[in-house]
């Protein structure tokens, strides 16, 4: 999907999802919870997940981590069992990026992934990826968002950190934005800095 669409945070989502401690041990009664398909925000995975020092989920930058050294560490790292959630999650970012001989080398552990091991491949420019990839993965295509969506959220934004801004103004932002959720709300950060 396109850039700021929400692609790295859904990655962190599922990683939370997978590894919830309250999902994988409802409490009594908290199959209705379970129904929901969320995580709980509150156990020791979803803490660590959101404040981004989770040992067990790693996100790799392929456009700066994209040759093969990178990933024959990624290649041990996979076969060591999690610290202490369920599973270790690999988010590799821009995916495109790596080059040929860093696919062939992830190319088998995607093939065979230990049990323990989840891989989240996140790119900008799907059709770059080789086939013997691809045809290994689920695809998800993400797209821009409409400015009515980005205006909904960065109300919430403007209404929580209480910033002071007319509603064309925010409007703007958000068609500034152009279909980024990411690219307005950096916009309106600006503008709210600029005003202090």
């Amino acid at each position: 999907g396109p850039r700021g669409s929400g692609k790295t945070t859904m990655a962190r989502l599922l990683a939370k999802l997978v590894n919830c401690e309250k999902r994988q041990n409802p409490p009594a009664g908290g199959e209705k919870f379970k129904e929901k398909g969320e995580p709980c925000n509150e156990c020791r995975a979803c803490v660590e997940i959101d404040a981004g020092r989770a040992l067990d989920v790693m996100e790799i930058d392929a456009a700066s981590n994209r040759g093969i050294d990178e990933i024959r560490d990624l290649k041990e790292s996979v076969k060591l069992s999690p610290s202490y959630f369920a599973k270790k999650v690999f988010i590799i970012d821009e995916v495109h990026m790596l080059t040929r001989e860093a696919f062939n080398a992830l190319l088998k552990t995607l093939e065979e992934p230990p049990a323990h091991a989840l891989f989240i491949l996140a790119t900008t420019e799907y059709e770059k990826l080789p086939a013997t990839i691809s045809s290994r993965t689920q695809k998800f295509n993400f797209k821009k968002l409409s400015i009515g969506d980005i205006l909904k959220k960065l109300n919430m934004v403007v209404k929580e950190e209480k910033i002071k801004i007319t509603g064309d103004a925010l409007e703007l932002i958000a068609a500034l934005g152009e279909g980024s959720f990411r690219d307005a709300e950096s916009l309106l950060d600006q503008i709210a800095a600029m005003d202090s």
